[in-house]
């Protein structure tokens, strides 16, 4: 995870020098947030150890792309950059967090001259949590892990004062989870009101170069185009029944194949063909007792019960370097209860190229549990463009 962040925030930066920018910023957010209280520890009675409330403090910096270039035609409105934020929860068990994320905010709707409505996604990685352990720090039941993701979408209002100030004001919803890369990984999910000022910059930039162009005419047609993503990840399993967590991590590796009709310059939908093989599925299904030392052993499942071919409807939100995709499917084989059910996906693409991709998404199992991490590469094969009428 920490590579692909990486990758993805370099890639931000060599986007902005290649295809020139017309403003760049600098803005600072302060956010508190109210913790959800989806685990015991969180909920008010005998079993509350963690505070419901943590404050957040965020730095930023923004860049638009020339008016003249692919994409600051397409997107004039839109800002991307790199921000990172300290997250203070006062409390020893849960640590105090920093995350580094990139970050997207463009208009929804203009309400008048000065005032406009607005989105923005955080999406990146949180470091210095103190984890959960048994004899060591035993009220932190619901993050195991030192790293964990971090998700945020924020709506707000900006109000420009001048040229150079603008004042914002918002709510949002942030989410830390590991991907089950390690137990516990019951997650903590908040709702923050936010209020931030942003100083702008002009710059001159830099002109377009031919790739850009050539991207905007294919971005603004109609047209089908073909993903195909190759994943993989490690993750821990837990037996349930037994509240046992197996040793080791285990190996996960995927495939998607989805065809896409593009709609605008902003929307892109469809299907996938989703394959996955899980080398931790239904272990519970094949428990072969205990050994010398209490420690539960297990026969290795069948492969039917280890792979799985669902099918999931597409949407996917395109953006300047990034798009965010959607995804709701059913898996139409499988053995075993770990594949019965809706399977949700929300992914990342970070693009490279016209063509070429990175991926980093997060596989929910019926809405609430999650299943894995999906860290890959995908490749985008476009198919011809529609007439203009």
């Amino acid at each position: 995870m920490k590579r692909t962040i990486r990758y993805s925030l370099l890639l931000i930066w060599m986007v902005a020098i290649a295809c020139g920018v017309s403003a760049q910023s600098v803005s600072f957010d302060f956010r508190p947030n109210y913790v959800l209280p989806t685990h015991a520890v969180l909920r008010t009675g005998e079993n509350k150890k963690l505070d419901n409330e943590f404050y957040a403090f965020h730095l930023k910096y923004a860049f638009q792309f020339r008016p003249d270039s692919y994409l600051g035609a397409l997107y004039p409105n839109t800002r991307q950059g790199i921000g990172v934020a300290y997250n203070a929860f006062f409390n020893n068990s849960v640590g105090n967090p920093v995350a580094v994320y990139a970050f997207q905010s463009a208009r929804i709707a203009r309400i008048s001259r000065q005032l406009s409505l607005n989105y923005e996604w955080n999406f990146g990685a949180s470091f210095g949590w103190n984890p959960y352990d048994e004899l060591l720090n035993p009220d932190n039941e619901i993050i195991g892990s030192k790293i964990n993701a971090y998700i945020n979408l924020g709506i707000m209002l900006d109000w420009q004062l001048s040229k150079s100030w603008t004042f914002t004001g918002g709510v949002g919803f942030s989410h830390f989870s590991n991907g089950n890369t390690h137990y516990p990984n019951a997650g903590l999910n908040s709702v923050e009101a936010r209020v931030g000022v942003v100083r702008k910059f002009a710059s001159s930039g830099s002109a377009q170069n031919d790739c850009c162009v050539a991207t905007a005419q294919w971005g603004e047609q109609p047209h089908f185009s073909y993903d195909i993503v190759v994943y993989g990840a490690t993750r821990k399993q837990l037996i349930l029944k037994e509240r046992y967590i197996i040793p080791g991590s285990f190996g996960i590796v995927g495939m998607n194949i989805s065809p896409m009709y593009n709609f605008n310059k902003y929307l892109r939908a469809g299907v996938s063909l989703d394959a996955q093989y899980d080398e931790s599925a239904n272990l519970k299904n094949h428990i072969a007792g205990y050994d010398e030392e209490g420690k539960l052993r297990f026969y290795r499942p069948p492969l039917k019960e280890q792979l799985t071919f669902g099918l999931s409807v597409r949407g996917e939100l395109v953006m300047p370097v990034f798009s965010i995709n959607f995804g709701m499917g059913y898996n139409l084989y499988s053995h075993g209860d770990d594949f019965k059910g809706l399977y949700q996906i929300l992914a990342l693409k970070t693009h490279l190229t016209r063509n070429f991709y990175l991926h980093t998404g997060y596989q929910l199992s019926k809405f609430r549990t999650p299943k894995n991490l999906m860290l890959g590469v995908g490749y985008r094969i476009h198919g011809r463009r529609s007439k203009r009428e």
